[in-house]
């Protein structure tokens, strides 16, 4: 994911956007897919992404006097971002893997077969 809060806000919406719009074309496309089910999973991309947009925004707690030189401030100071950046990043892509599963559950048998069948080809 991106290197600074501006490109990962943007990935952000651009990932839960796919999602979703995978849900909408699939639930038009694909005969015996439970629409409710995919309704459902559009709600909590939804959910995601505005998290995930809220929990990118966040402040280093201490101020440059706190530290005895510049250097030792912009090292915790990127220290604490790397770190706080890293936990979101892995929180989000642990959710998207969940949300990827219950789209591939909620397909019927026979789609399932049918792309299982295509990827053989």
């Amino acid at each position: 994911m991106a290197s600074n809060k501006r490109l990962l806000k943007k990935e952000i919406r651009m990932i839960c956007g796919a999602l979703a719009g995978e849900c909408v074309i699939a639930k038009i496309t694909i005969p015996g897919i439970n629409p409710e089910t995919l309704n459902s999973i559009i709600y909590e991309l939804a959910e995601l992404q505005e998290n995930a947009l809220h929990r990118a925004n966040f402040d280093f707690p201490q101020s440059a006097k706190a530290f005895s030189n510049a250097y030792d401030y912009k090292k915790a100071r990127n220290a604490y971002f790397s770190a706080a950046y890293g936990k979101l990043k892995a929180e989000f892509n642990a959710h998207v893997e969940a949300i990827v599963k219950k789209m591939n559950e909620a397909l019927p048998q026979a789609q399932k077969d049918a792309n299982k069948e295509a990827l053989r080809s």
